[in-house]
């Protein structure tokens, strides 16, 4: 298995961890975790914030792998731009959970690079 699908499923547990974070506790209450995620605020709200980001950023993500991967593009640059999309995503939640508005944006955009940077080498292989 190559390093870039190796990033699709820690991009895939990204999500997870921003949860665990949001949820991480003794007030929280697994009978109605979205209501309860809804109350909060501070980095617990962000936290949320950061795994749905991360749950949407997903599907585009793993979409331009696969492409890569099925296409043959060369197979260092995929798994670079797929490092720089776990990097950059790492980052994002980092970010999001220091309040760091414009640098995660930032990071945002970075992992979005890299998403169509992934889709132009399979465009060229």
């Amino acid at each position: 298995m190559t390093i870039a699908l190796w990033c699709v499923l820690i991009a895939g547990l990204l999500p997870y961890v921003a949860t665990g974070i949001a949820k991480a506790g003794a007030d929280y209450d697994n009978r109605d975790p979205r209501s309860w995620l809804a109350r909060q605020h501070g980095y617990r709200r962000r936290a949320g914030a950061a795994a749905m980001n991360g749950f949407e950023a997903l599907p585009l993500f793993a979409a331009a792998v696969l492409i890569a991967q099925l296409l043959h593009a060369p197979q260092s640059s995929v798994n670079l731009l797929a490092i720089g999309f776990i990097v950059a995503r790492g980052l994002h939640l980092a970010c999001y959970l220091a309040d760091w508005a414009a640098l995660r944006s930032l990071a945002w955009f970075l992992a979005l690079l890299c998403v169509i940077g992934l889709f132009v080498i399979s465009a060229q292989a």
